[in-house]
């Protein structure tokens, strides 16, 4: 057994108020799982780690990430900069098919080594668990490459993966075909061979309507897979209240749900991924709707997003910064939103929390309250990253 004492602990647990705060606490593990967390006690251990006053949180949780793609995106960038819209660049081929061509064109081991550049700097803020979404191979072989490429991520973190096979038509399939071999032939396959946990779409109308969403959703259902969706968040197409129908682990995005979708989203427990990186870079003025969601009660998590085109953002401490200034969280709503809330988003109870039982995940910080971890801007306070594989 392994003993982690002379610490502060923010637990996350739902039993306790806030952030489960225990000031004189200690942790203790084996065999890679939590076997107590609380206030300091003797206890028998073969080895113990003195942390020195220091703060543990559960290792952090990026529950929204694009990590396996190849091409960059800086024209892009550039472009908008000069006044074209997301959509516009769309429309012209750029955007998520111009990733497309990049990514079907890469090898294996060449989107291997470049998502874990991508992972490295998340590993370094203290982020133990993340979620892989394919989506940028829009084809069957090349979508399945991206999610073995994730699992192969699985010897540095907990990988989970999501299909987002819905991500965009490719111009080289018509839409009624590539429909049917999403619902006929890829979720299937993708269950079949366990290459992902769950199914996403990108509900919008320069992707899939709500009508073809809910393709993909029957799909995902009859195969036994949970969804996700990439709701409302250039139009309000009600995709949070679509999400919540399906009752989807996540809606993420999110600016412009109604308060109607939020009170579905509450209903059916379905947890809301807040992305600010991508309002961030979008120079986006419409808000999530952040009253409406604590109004009812829904979950709020918070991530990266990152992605080549709307958030290249490798920092998780940086999104909490950004949802607390852009959204108004709390502290406390943001450190939930990255620990507990983010592994509901996942539809995990085993990360995200440091009580009995669940993976022995850690970040031991340098800090003196947890609110430092959302309050600066460009400063990693982690000291050491606890993750363990079994």
């Amino acid at each position: 057994m392994r003993v982690f004492t002379h610490a502060h602990l923010a637990t996350m647990n739902p039993e306790l108020p806030g952030l489960g705060v225990v000031e004189n606490g200690m942790v203790a593990e084996e065999k890679g799982r939590i076997v107590y967390a609380g206030p300091a006690k003797e206890m028998a251990a073969d080895e113990v780690v003195d942390c020195e006053n220091r703060w543990i949180t559960p290792g952090l949780i990026d529950c929204h990430t694009h990590l396996v793609y190849a091409g960059e995106r800086a024209a892009e960038f550039e472009a908008r900069l000069e006044g074209a819209s997301y959509e516009e660049i769309a429309r012209k081929g750029g955007g998520i098919l111009g990733t497309m061509r990049a990514t079907r064109a890469a090898s294996p081991a060449e989107l291997d080594m470049l998502a874990r550049k991508r992972l490295a700097p998340l590993l370094a803020e203290g982020v133990t668990t993340i979620e892989v979404k394919s989506g940028y191979g829009l084809a069957p072989e090349a979508e399945y490459k991206c999610l073995e490429v994730a699992y192969g991520l699985g010897n540095t973190a907990d990988i989970s993966r999501t299909f987002l096979g819905a991500h965009s038509v490719p111009p080289d399939c018509p839409r009624t075909e590539y429909l049917r071999l999403l619902c006929e032939e890829m979720i299937p396959h993708v269950a079949k061979h366990h290459l992902a946990d769950a199914v996403d779409a990108f509900c919008e109308s320069i992707a899939f309507s709500p009508a073809e969403t809910e393709m993909v959703f029957a799909a995902a259902a009859k195969a036994g897979l949970r969804v996700k969706l990439h709701a409302d968040q250039l139009s309000n197409l009600h995709g949070a209240a679509l999400a919540a129908r399906h009752h989807a682990l996540s809606a993420d995005h999110l600016e412009c749900t109604d308060e109607d979708g939020a009170r579905a989203m509450a209903e059916a427990g379905t947890v809301a991924v807040l992305l600010p990186g991508a309002f961030f870079m979008l120079r986006e003025t419409r808000l999530p709707p952040i009253a409406a969601l604590r109004q009812y009660g829904v979950r709020m998590a918070v991530s990266t997003d990152l992605n080549p085109g709307t958030s290249p953002m490798f920092s998780l401490l940086l999104a909490m910064n950004m949802a607390a200034t852009q959204f108004r969280l709390t502290v406390t709503e943001c450190l939930l939103g990255v620990t507990r809330h983010a592994a509901a988003a996942l539809g995990r109870d085993d990360v995200g929390v440091l009580r009995a039982g669940a993976k022995c995940h850690l970040a031991i910080w340098d800090i003196e309250q947890p609110a430092e971890l959302v309050y600066r801007l460009g400063f990693n306070p982690l000291y050491k990253r606890i993750w363990s594989a079994s």
